[in-house]
């Protein structure tokens, strides 16, 4: 490039027909450069817009943690050590309290299908048992429970009741059981509704407490009405 006349002006290599070079204005020669460098070839090794952005991502997470570490006493080794704790105390509160429940609400029937009787509840529990599916193992003889004290006519028959409200109703006539059914209730709502994992054990417990139930006499002077003293 040359200055003539306070105008800067390129000299590109072309000659005219008399052999002398070309002088081109600044403007058409930028716009000559920006063509040329457009060209496909000149971009092959470029990244690709997701290569760019996870680029960005990763310069935004160094300058946070650089922020953090400046403001934490101790830099960076500092915040390292803050996080291994809070992830520790997360950690045992989850351990200690397993997954959050859900509260049953009044919709939350213990009986999901029609109406079937105890034995029919018993032997789906056996047959759940058998394949070692014991969450279903323990809901079916959970409902086998109930339905039996219906039978019995020691439960009115209610739609829509909770496993919590049938051990609570089912202890006023049986009395001496009232821990066993609210733990095979609390069992049937973890599984139901929390997200808990039953195993043998639990499955066996709740199975001795219908057949414990079944040969249970219950309290006369509240088997007929099921009403508290």
């Amino acid at each position: 490039m040359i200055a003539t006349g306070g105008t800067i002006t390129a000299r590109l290599p072309q000659r005219g027909t008399d052999d002398v070079p070309v002088d081109v204005p600044r403007v058409p020669a930028r716009e000559a450069a920006e063509r040329e460098l457009s060209k496909p070839m000149y971009h092959e090794n470029d990244p690709s817009l997701l290569e760019r952005g996870l680029d960005r991502f990763w310069e935004w997470v160094g300058r946070l943690f650089d922020a953090a570490s400046g403001a934490t006493p101790g830099g960076l080794l500092g915040l390292l050590v803050i996080v291994v704790v809070v992830l520790a105390v997360v950690g045992a509160v989850w351990w200690r309290l397993g997954t959050p429940q859900r509260t049953p609400s009044a919709g939350d029937s213990l009986f999901e299908d029609g109406p079937r009787t105890a034995d029919e509840h018993r032997a789906t529990a056996a047959r759940h048992a058998a394949a070692g599916r014991w969450n279903q193992a323990v809901q079916e003889r959970m409902r086998a429970i109930v339905r039996s004290l219906e039978e019995r006519t020691l439960l009115d028959p209610r739609p829509g009741r909770t496993a919590d409200e049938a051990a609570d109703e089912a202890a006023r006539t049986l009395p001496a059981h009232t821990e066993e059914l609210r733990a095979a209730a609390r069992s049937f709502d973890d599984i139901t509704y929390g997200g808990r994992t039953a195993d043998e054990p639990a499955y066996r417990r709740v199975e001795e407490l219908d057949t414990a139930l079944e040969r249970t006499r219950p309290t006369l002077d509240t088997a007929a009405t099921g009403a508290p003293e």
